[in-house]
């Protein structure tokens, strides 16, 4: 079952540790990776395509990304799935981070189906993901961490997806 944006929030502000940007304390590298690739084989399945990704980004409290390609997609638009390195915190993107200001912007003007923002939720729900949508994550930041040196307008995207 999806969380509520005030479940969300709140669980944010319990991942929210200002002595650790890029990772928790007890993160777990090995782990986040074979979660990553069940993840990716997974959509890979679901959409009949080889999917690209990229992982362990340095500096940053994102993990990795991992992008279905548009052909595969029924609105012929990609979509982008990224890791944080905290909880399993996910997001999904039509075609990238920021594109749109959100899934409701994208399947509003038509780059987004929803059969297919299910299918990766599904799949996210299933594998132990926590999904937070684009248009939470690019809410104010209000947290205790000091981000001001890092992003002009500090983000939840920024704490929990950001570069270091």
């Amino acid at each position: 079952m999806a969380m509520s944006e005030t479940e969300l929030l709140v669980l944010l502000r319990e991942l929210d540790d200002p002595d650790r940007l890029e990772q928790p304390l007890q993160y777990d590298r090995a782990a986040t990776g074979l979660a990553f690739d069940g993840l990716l084989r997974r959509l890979e399945a679901d959409f009949g395509a080889p999917c690209e990704s990229e992982r362990d980004t340095q500096d940053s409290s994102e993990y990795g990304r991992i992008c279905v390609p548009a052909e595969a997609t029924i609105r012929g638009t990609r979509i982008v799935v990224c890791v944080s390195k905290f909880a399993s915190l996910a997001e999904v993107c039509a075609d990238n981070p920021g594109a749109f200001l959100g899934t409701d912007e994208a399947r509003e003007k038509g780059a987004l189906d929803p059969v297919d923002l299910t299918t990766v939720e599904r799949a996210l729900a299933e594998l132990g993901y926590v999904s937070v949508p684009e248009e939470l994550l690019e809410s104010d930041y209000e947290g205790p961490s000091a981000l001001e040196h890092f992003a002009a307008r500090p983000t939840w995207w920024t704490r929990f997806f950001g570069l270091w």
